[in-house]
């Protein structure tokens, strides 16, 4: 391929538009304007000269379709889609656009462990297995020892996903180990505690009180309707979809969802397994591909998201439904270091000390072609989300981020 396409200009100019989140150079920096200065008093809403150049930054960053959305004293302020869904068939983003939310999910699902913490239904230093024992552990004595605040730290010794037994790389509580595993696990243990699955747990406890309308797990006609395309890098000269894993396996499910007369949303973990079993009788389910995920399988937009990273945020008062303003501090208070003090992680939130003051972050990827982020500042009641549908979402995310907050997030660097 001749360095002088498209792909390869494309690729040029993203890099640019990267290198100015996390600072750029002198060159850079005449190219394109740099963030405003930090104005702690400022709202994170973007401004009227950002949301011009936004398609612009789009087309260069390959990616057809960005939502976002801004909570501003501690309220919802300003949400907006831009560009489409699918660049074959350009039915536009808009406010009730679903985006796969990925590893965002985690801090969601974070949110609800710690209702069950607040009811005493759940102990944070109780080890799962007390709660339960999947089929699928292997022979390992660190397992024995894994906790509800291992899991939501991050320090599980489990690895992200396995492909057998599951077994431990490290020792519980001693390090940072990312694992959606073990979110998996912690999922059983609230289907059991609650006689009921995840999606219907998660509309009882958060989405219905909170008003998030448009929030879910599963898949149906409604979602697929809904939903994103994800997007690659696209060819020179075509214009093609990658695989879409979600809405392929949604789609075949919705078979089984029919004879059994439950909707996706609603099956248990066990439910999910032997419908994806009988399906594929020939492959091993993995948790991975589970719709119905604790650790990825959100189905959300941009405002819903941000009404929900709301309740993280300082207030005077709460409403009976929310975690308690102590489980809300332990969410955010650090409990293990990632890159020294400076990030860290709380109970389901990254955490960042940064140049604008203490923030409390998330991002995610799913399949490589659903890039998402949300960042805020729970002293300031500020918050912002940007959801993607294409691989090089992620800096396009963190330019949107920059730009809106004026702050440079030391996350950018890695």
């Amino acid at each position: 391929m001749s360095s002088s396409g498209p792909t390869f200009a494309r690729r040029a100019l993203l890099a640019g538009s990267a290198a100015l989140t996390v600072g750029g150079g002198a060159t850079a920096a005449r190219a394109r304007p740099p963030a405003r200065c930090l104005d702690e008093d400022a709202a994170w809403i973007p401004s009227d000269d950002l949301v011009q150049e936004l398609p612009r930054f789009m087309r260069i960053a390959g990616v057809p379709g960005v939502a976002i959305a801004v909570i501003d004293r501690g309220k919802l302020a300003w949400s907006r889609g831009f560009g489409v869904k699918n660049i074959l068939t350009r039915d536009p983003v808009r406010e009730d656009t679903l985006f796969e939310a990925a590893s965002m999910t985690k801090p969601v699902f974070a949110y609800v462990v710690m209702r069950l913490v607040d009811e005493k239904r759940l102990d944070l230093d109780t080890p799962l297995v007390a709660y339960r024992r999947p089929g699928y552990l292997g022979d390992d004595p660190n397992l024995e020892r894994i906790t509800v605040r291992h899991v939501l730290a991050h320090s599980t010794g489990l690895p992200n996903w396995a492909t057998g037994p599951l077994v431990t790389t490290k020792a519980p509580g001693t390090s940072y180990t990312y694992s959606g595993e073990a979110f998996v696990w912690l999922q059983l243990v609230v289907e059991s505690i609650m006689g009921m699955g995840l999606g219907d747990v998660m509309q009882a406890k958060l989405f219905e009180p909170a008003g998030m309308s448009h929030s879910g797990f599963g898949w149906d006609e409604r979602i697929a309707r809904s939903a994103v395309f994800g997007h690659s890098e696209p060819p020179e000269g075509e214009e093609t979809l990658p695989p879409q894993p979600t809405r392929e396996l949604g789609d075949r499910l919705l078979g089984v969802a029919s004879r059994w007369r439950k909707p996706i949303a609603s099956w248990t973990y066990e439910e999910s397994i032997a419908a994806m079993r009988e399906i594929d009788p020939k492959t091993a389910p993995s948790t991975h591909d589970l719709l119905v995920n604790s650790a990825g399988g959100l189905l959300t937009t941009a405002s819903d998201y941000a009404k929900f990273m709301r309740l993280m945020i300082d207030r005077p008062t709460r409403a009976d439904w929310e975690i308690s303003d102590a489980s809300r501090r332990a969410m955010l208070t650090p409990l293990l270091d990632i890159r020294g003090r400076d990030i860290s992680r709380g109970l389901g939130w990254e955490l960042e000390q940064s140049s604008g003051g203490p923030l409390f972050q998330h991002s995610g990827s799913n399949y490589g072609i659903f890039k998402t982020l949300g960042v805020g500042d729970a002293r300031r009641g500020r918050a912002i989300v940007v959801f993607t549908n294409a691989a090089n979402g992620n800096a396009l995310a963190a330019r949107i981020v920059r730009e809106a907050t004026g702050i440079d997030r030391l996350k950018s660097l890695i």
